[in-house]
């Protein structure tokens, strides 16, 4: 062979080569990004090819699938009642993709996933067409109707957790969105799609409030602070004089001195003191426990975590690292401290679980298209927040929130339930321009001394008149009515 053939030659068998190359690297190496990529339509098109798995709340299906009417998508995403579920199963639209458990759980919905392999063998074998998977979650249907009716035409979020296992049992978001008008690939899909972005509803109703959403937690987090007292020493019981004075002068400042709006607060007892909530004993407090042991109080309860799933993957409630002053006022939830709705209603269920506090879930079970169980989802502990002692304390400070006729959350009161609670108006704004957050966190016992409710309540209700904004007036009600659709819904 000539030289100018041997060049040739050798030059087609690299481009040879790096065909082989290129061809094994795009089947072994990048065939799984391939598969997942949201460009490639063939995977949307095999998506949406049969119908998918159903998401299961006590018993019944609240999603289905209904055969598309053009287009490469056969069948096309429903839900029933979607307002009031989209912030538990999130959307599945073969235009825009999925989130939060339709995404989470897509390929047991799917039929895809490699748990299902076998039926989907043998369903291949048999003709039968590949059906989805189910998710069975753990929430209650009649105290998400409770939250989500009682928020109504409200901004605001509704979180409820079983504080013996760390189910949740309700997560209500509102102003909500139908997941059902932008589930197919029309240009009134499109239309739907775009009504509910950020950009064009400032309402943001796509927003997971419950989840996604951190407020400043108000009073509600005095819980908190009077469990690092008790934790460390600063109090030797609930009944006894605190040595605070009223007004307090924050430390390392000279302006105006922290005041009250509610009773008499000086050298008050810790109980009197959440009853009817004084900023200057919980603020003194803070200041007595110190940053470093506040902010390991709160992590405790669940704060500074930035990896809670749900499975939904939850915001970071923070404590922050603070000066003095700062900290001080953290210790009434009205500084740098933020927190979720659903890690309020942690904070609540811990205590009403005499200190242990468990991680919470919302999918129980994932099982196969007969509902025979592919994996169950077991209860597990955080940490114990507090210890038994102090949890008991506590929990008779937040039972005469509730229950004494000075305390601020009457408006909780369930017949045939005792009920702890604590109330909480959020400074909103600066310098407290805007309305503020009313909060109410709480916790129902029953006749044997269980508790298998906790929940957390925040309003923002800009319609409201400002002076009427409470947490007793506006969140209390809702958190009672979710309490007692659980209560009744286990007899």
């Amino acid at each position: 062979m000539n030289k100018p053939l041997r060049r040739i030659a050798i030059f087609c068998g690299l481009l040879i080569l790096a065909l082989l190359v290129r061809n094994n690297y795009l089947q072994y190496v990048k065939a799984d990004d391939l598969a997942d990529d949201d460009e490639n339509r063939r995977v949307n098109i095999e998506r949406y090819s049969t119908p998918r798995g159903n998401i299961i709340v006590d018993g019944k299906a609240i999603t289905g699938s209904v055969e598309s009417k053009s287009g490469d998508y056969r069948f096309k995403r429903t839900w029933s009642n979607g307002p009031m579920w989209a912030p538990v199963t999130g959307y599945s639209s073969q235009a825009f993709g999925a989130n939060q458990l339709e995404k989470l759980e897509d390929g047991i919905l799917t039929g895809n996933d490699d748990r299902l392999f076998f039926r989907n063998t043998l369903d291949m074998f048999t003709g039968k067409e590949k059906a989805g998977g189910s998710v069975v979650t753990t929430l209650n249907a009649a105290a998400q109707k409770a939250a989500y009716e009682g928020l109504g035409d409200k901004k605001g979020a509704v979180a409820a957790i079983d504080p013996a296992t760390g189910k949740i049992l309700a997560l209500v978001s509102t102003p909500s969105y139908d997941p059902s008008k932008f589930a197919g690939n029309s240009d009134k899909d499109a239309k739907a799609w775009s009504a509910v972005q950020k950009e064009n509803n400032p309402d943001d109703p796509m927003l997971n409030r419950a989840l996604r959403e951190v407020y400043p937690p108000g009073s509600t987090f005095k819980v908190v602070t009077a469990a690092a007292a008790l934790e460390n020493g600063e109090v030797s019981g609930i009944d006894d004089a605190t040595k605070t004075p009223d007004p307090y002068q924050l430390p390392q400042t000279t302006g105006d001195p922290l005041t009250n709006q509610h009773g008499d607060c000086e050298n008050a007892t810790l109980k009197y003191a959440l009853m009817v909530s004084c900023n200057t004993v919980f603020a003194k407090m803070a200041d007595n426990v110190g940053n470093e042991k506040m902010i390991e109080q709160a992590e405790k309860f669940g704060f500074n975590n930035a990896e809670l799933d749900t499975p939904v993957r939850a915001a970071e409630s923070i404590y922050p690292e603070d000066n003095p002053p700062q900290n001080a006022m953290d210790g009434i939830g009205q500084a740098s401290n933020r927190a979720t709705p659903l890690q309020m209603a942690m904070v609540a269920a811990a205590i009403a679980n005499d200190g242990k506090l468990m991680k919470p879930y919302m999918v129980d079970q994932l099982t196969t298209p007969d509902l025979d169980a592919l994996a169950t989802t077991d209860p597990e502990e955080l940490s114990e927040a507090v210890s038994a002692d102090t949890a008991q304390k506590l929990q008779q400070m937040m039972e005469a929130v509730v229950n004494d006729p000075q305390g601020t959350g009457s408006s909780a009161k369930i017949d045939g339930a005792t009920v702890g609670g604590k109330t909480g108006t959020a400074q909103h704004g600066l310098n407290n321009s805007e309305k503020p957050y009313a909060w109410f966190i709480s916790y129902a016992k029953v006749a044997d001394g269980s508790s298998p409710v906790a929940v957390a309540v925040v309003v923002e209700d800009g319609a409201a008149n400002r002076d009427d904004i409470s947490g007793g007036g506006l969140a209390g009600p809702i958190a009672r009515d979710v309490m007692k659709a659980v209560i009744d819904s286990k007899k």
